[in-house]
């Protein structure tokens, strides 16, 4: 098992915070999961996953990110006293990246409350909370709001950067001054600010980007706007070139005959240097299934191909009704 125990010089002190830290903490849950085998993201993102999720509802309903449930068929949640209660999923959004979980027994604990993630500013201090209570969290300050882009066809406007970095990053808590759920924490990740000094942060999802997409997640799953064409490649920039360093082998972008290694010039003619304009660029021609042309260049070939778009949510084992 992993030790999922924070340094005691970083774990946050009761005195230091406005509200109730240990019951802030109390509503931060261990997240295990069980994927089969056969699901499309099992050979990447592993069979069996760990992390954490988020009581922010009185009724059992925990907010986590959503690679750690993407084509769960085993939920599993664990409060900070050892109590084990089955959940199932909810939903998953492919924008936002969240994960919603419900919790099929009772567990007890208080909801941490969503708060206006889009007052937290560089410079405001945090508590990145993963599961165990003191033990699993961290004290911390925001050092960013900028834009994230995601080598996996993601990206976000407006993410939280935090320091120091939680050694267990998946699904924790980012608390604000006020005790109230800002972000949800994604993936850690070294970050310059410009003076060529790199730092290791933890990247995390606002929770301001919940609250309009939440009545619809509860209801069928999923946002009801169009999905995004996904092509089912990795990307990323390498000295101002556009690089695929992955094509997921039943994606579409396979199916065209793209390949790692590949170079993406442009993408219906208009130029692209880095994931964010790729993906940008990509996401403006129309839902998925339209058709992508794009002009790549391999070992010093020049040339064009259009692959058709596909639904990501398409390739991926339906989530269980219970």
């Amino acid at each position: 098992m992993e030790d999922r125990t924070v340094p005691a010089a970083l774990q946050p002190q009761p005195d230091d915070y406005d509200y109730d830290l240990d019951r802030a903490l109390s509503a931060v849950v261990t997240l295990r999961t069980r994927i089969p085998e056969d699901a499309f993201t099992a050979e990447t993102l592993g069979m069996e996953r760990l992390g954490s999720a988020v009581q922010f509802r009185e009724d059992g309903l925990l907010l986590t990110i959503g690679y750690l449930v993407t084509e769960a068929e085993e939920v599993w949640l664990t409060t900070a006293d050892g109590r084990a209660v089955p959940g199932h999923v909810v939903g998953f959004d492919q924008v936002t990246g969240f994960g919603l979980v419900q919790a099929l027994g009772r567990l007890d604990l208080p909801a941490l409350p969503l708060g206006a993630s889009s007052t937290l500013q560089p410079g405001d201090g945090i508590v990145f909370a993963g599961a165990g209570g003191r033990a699993g969290a961290l004290a911390g300050r925001v050092v960013a709001r900028q834009p994230f882009a995601g080598y996996w066809e993601y990206l976000l406007d407006d993410a939280i950067y935090t320091a120091p970095a939680h050694p267990l990053w998946g699904g924790g808590a980012i608390i604000g001054p006020r005790g109230e759920l800002m972000g949800i924490g994604s993936i850690q990740l070294g970050h310059d600010p410009g003076d060529g000094k790199v730092r290791v942060l933890n990247m995390s999802v606002p929770t301001d980007l919940l609250k309009p997409i939440l009545p619809e997640m509860l209801a069928q799953g999923r946002p009801s706007a169009p999905p995004r064409p996904w092509l089912g490649v990795s990307a990323t920039a390498e000295e101002g070139r556009l690089v695929l360093i992955g094509v997921s082998r039943k994606g579409p972008a396979a199916r065209a005959g793209l390949k790692r290694g590949d170079i993406v010039l442009a993408v219906d003619r208009q130029p692209v240097v880095d994931e964010a304009s790729f993906f940008r660029a990509l996401w403006s021609l129309g839902p998925a299934g339209v058709d992508v042309p794009l002009v790549l260049d391999r070992d010093g070939d020049r040339f064009e191909v259009t692959v058709t778009s596909g639904d990501r949510n398409l390739f991926l084992k339906s989530r269980r009704l219970h």
